[in-house]
């Protein structure tokens, strides 16, 4: 089995983990207050694992696979919808609290980004 087969297996794999364990903050540890916090919690924990994916990818990239950067920055983009969903039931302004911290993190990163 191929790198990027791996790589995509576990991801699968890490998502149906992120899918129990959201509806485990929902069901029985009632941590999350209504049922569409679920869909928030699978799209943050999934972005966070996108994200620690592209470092994965950084270490060791494959020549036509797409970028640590395209992956880190779909990573932000999923852990940011979901954060900014979540945390918008408290107040929007928190909600754009998290998207300039988003837009601030991309602004360093491609700032830092080697060519």
């Amino acid at each position: 089995m191929s790198t990027p087969a791996k790589r995509e297996l576990l991801s699968i794999g890490v998502f149906l983990m992120v899918v129990v364990v959201s509806i485990l903050l929902y069901m029985p540890l009632a941590l999350l207050t209504d049922w569409t916090q679920v869909f928030q919690m699978i799209l943050l924990m999934f972005g966070c694992w996108t994200i620690i994916l592209a470092g994965i990818r950084a270490s060791n990239p494959q020549k036509y696979e797409r970028r640590p950067y395209s992956t880190f920055a779909w990573g932000l983009l999923l852990a940011t919808i979901g954060g900014a969903w979540f945390v918008s039931i408290y107040s929007w302004i928190y909600s754009l609290m998290v998207l300039l911290l988003v837009i601030a993190a991309l602004a360093i990163v491609s700032a830092l980004k080697k060519r």
